[in-house]
């Protein structure tokens, strides 16, 4: 204390720490808008030099050495990075480049974004920095220390999505907010449960489960009893409201705000904490269960934008969940591959409440941001599923290379004991058969990326299994007859969503392909000794082990044709910063191709 006012704390970063973060993040944007032809870099000399440069309208210019990898990637050294200007006298004065923000406002005539655009960008782009330079300050734990992490704190430990370059943005949290609720903060949260009046709120689940076998599996029964006498103490009835968790961000910036009048009414009441405590998983709105393992994790809603979208929860996916995943477990359930031999494992969304606005739910092309603020959803949890000895990681986790430059998946691959290209083998037929067969079998894909993708090992770290998860939100169906599915959940309400065949082997591509082996492939050369076209010859043998197994689906493998010439290449970056841009819309926006790239998988 001075003179009566708190002293305030040095900052927790580092100059040093800042650049580097910097230096990481430009590289990537480079590397990312000129995959998706954002920019056009141009050789500086011979094709094997590896020197490019990309003149800016602004009348800068960035020079760097970059590689070119399979399906079209980019990856640019980050200290290989030159900016050159105009200097005092008018010729071009070239200097070592480090600064992302800098970069973005450079180039933001070429990409063609604008000033608001670029404006909130630069925001979530700051954010991200400053997330990613705390973790160089701080060092992170080693490679070997991840091994030994369980689920929930292994999610913690990650860095974010591979493919945009601000993907820690989450505009609308406050720097305290990111300490207090971001993953990589490590922060223990409890959660804020409500009672919601019937007339606004309605609860669904699978056939076994009740709403009350939910809440006491949820809160215990000490808790359900102190909660219902603090509605009575009210005058209340307990069992003419439906009681879900809110996450304590969400209720105080959101919930009290859009629905002060029905908390005033006691239409909806605050019952407190919960008993237990979570961990956020990568999506930041999905809280794992740390105190009581065998209960659900939930998936809540919250007011932010990350990862190119408002994170709220539809109350279409909220009232779908538990009826598609009755309908996915029951059919995938009964295919004997995927129960007895590959054990694959489905996180069914097993309950859920649905909260609608009454006000702005009725006004027609409401932007979605104001009418997914209340509900959840609960999903199996790992533990749950995971067996004696099992360790159950993130998909993601194989991209992470810790800040002494050790790369996970070869800590992995070094602890198993087996040859690494044996390793990866049995790693890619773990991933891919189950989701081919899915799609092959019944024209279902699951959109496995890094997070919604798990990977079961055994006692010496050797890949057995998938788990997945996030049904409702990103199972896609083909819209063509497919027998094998039998009677679907489509009644009155639309629950599937209906798509070409070749959209549907877009997803297993794109969160496969392009958003999670395009990237392993570079760490599998520098660190596990295999080259990429090596790797790739891999993934393609896994692709065409499981094809040779199943001829009688051949017709099925034209349809969804995995060893095709090219894929439609959609731009991530380019969408929020061209194309969807930061527009309040009624509805989320369908990402549109823009391009091609060549299948390493082609013969």
């Amino acid at each position: 204390m001075t003179d009566g006012h708190p002293v305030p704390a040095l900052p927790d970063v580092s100059p040093e720490s800042w650049r580097e973060a910097n230096r990481r993040v430009l590289a990537k944007a480079l590397s990312e808008f000129a995959f998706e032809e954002l920019l056009a870099p141009e050789p500086l000399g011979p094709a094997d030099d590896g020197r490019y440069r990309v003149d800016l309208d602004s009348g800068v210019s960035y020079a760097f050495s970059a590689t070119r990898g399979a399906l079209g990637s980019w990856r640019v050294g980050k200290d290989s990075v030159t900016r050159g200007a105009a200097g005092l006298l008018g010729n071009e004065i070239e200097t070592p480049a480090w600064d992302a923000q800098r970069f973005l406002v450079d180039c933001a005539g070429t990409i063609g974004t604008d000033a608001p655009t670029l404006g909130i960008y630069l925001t979530e782009l700051s954010a991200t920095l400053a997330a990613d330079a705390a973790r160089i300050e701080h060092g992170g734990p080693t490679a070997a220390e991840l091994r030994r992490l369980g689920h929930a704190e292994l999610e913690c430990a990650m860095t974010g999505h591979p493919t945009l370059v601000a993907n820690k943005g989450r505009v609308g949290f406050s720097a305290t907010d990111v300490r207090a609720y971001a993953p990589e903060s490590r922060q223990p949260v409890a959660l804020q449960w409500v009672a919601v009046h019937r007339g606004l709120a309605e609860f669904r689940a699978t056939p076994e489960l009740s709403e009350q076998g939910v809440l006491r599996h949820e809160l215990g029964d000490a808790t359900v009893a102190a909660f219902r006498a603090r509605i009575e103490a009210g005058g209340g009835d307990p069992d003419a409201y439906v009681w879900l968790p809110v996450h304590p961000w969400q209720w105080d910036h959101a919930v009290q705000v859009l629905f002060a009048g029905e908390v005033a009414q006691r239409r909806i009441i605050p019952l407190g904490n919960g008993p237990d405590l979570h961990l956020p998983q990568q999506s930041v709105r999905t809280m794992t269960n740390i105190s009581e393992q065998h209960r659900y994790d939930v998936k809540l809603p919250l007011r932010i934008v990350n990862t190119l979208i408002w994170r709220g929860i539809p109350p279409h996916c909220t009232q779908g969940a538990p009826l598609t995943t009755r309908w996915l477990t029951g059919l995938l359930g009964r295919d004997p591959l995927l129960r007895d031999e590959l054990r694959t494992v489905f996180l069914g969304e097993i309950a859920s409440v649905t909260v609608r606005h009454p006000y702005l739910d009725r006004v027609p092309d409401m932007p979605y941001q104001h009418l997914e603020t209340l509900g959840c959803i609960w999903r199996e949890s790992v533990y749950s599923r995971q067996d004696e000895g099992e360790r159950v990681r993130t998909f993601a986790s194989l991209l992470h290379v810790d800040e002494r430059g050790t790369s996970f998946a070869a800590e992995l691959a070094r602890a198993s004991g087996l040859p690494a290209e044996e390793w990866l083998s049995r790693l890619f037929e773990t991933v891919t058969h189950p989701v081919l067969h899915v799609m092959y079998t019944y024209g279902i894909t699951f959109n496995p990326h890094g997070q919604n993708t798990l990977v079961g090992y055994d006692g010496n770290d050797v890949p057995r299994r998938l788990f997945l998860k996030d049904f409702v939100d990103d199972v896609s169906v083909s819209h063509a007859p497919v027998p094998e599915r039998g009677p679907e959940p489509d009644g009155h309400d639309h629950v599937l969503p209906r798509k070409h065949p070749t959209v549907i082997r877009q997803h297993v591509v794109d969160q496969l392909l392009l958003g999670h082996f395009r990237y392993l492939a570079p760490l599998a050369a520098e660190h596990l000794g295999v080259p990429e076209r090596r790797f790739w010859r891999l993934v393609r043998q896994a692709v065409l082990s499981y094809q040779k197994r199943f001829p009688d689906k051949k017709e099925r493998f034209a349809e969804y044709d995995m060893l095709a010439p090219e894929f439609p290449r959609y731009p991530f970056n380019t969408d929020r910063l061209v194309v969807t841009r930061y527009v309040d819309r009624a509805l989320r926006h369908a990402l549109r191709p823009n391009g091609t790239v060549p299948n390493p998988l082609h013969p």
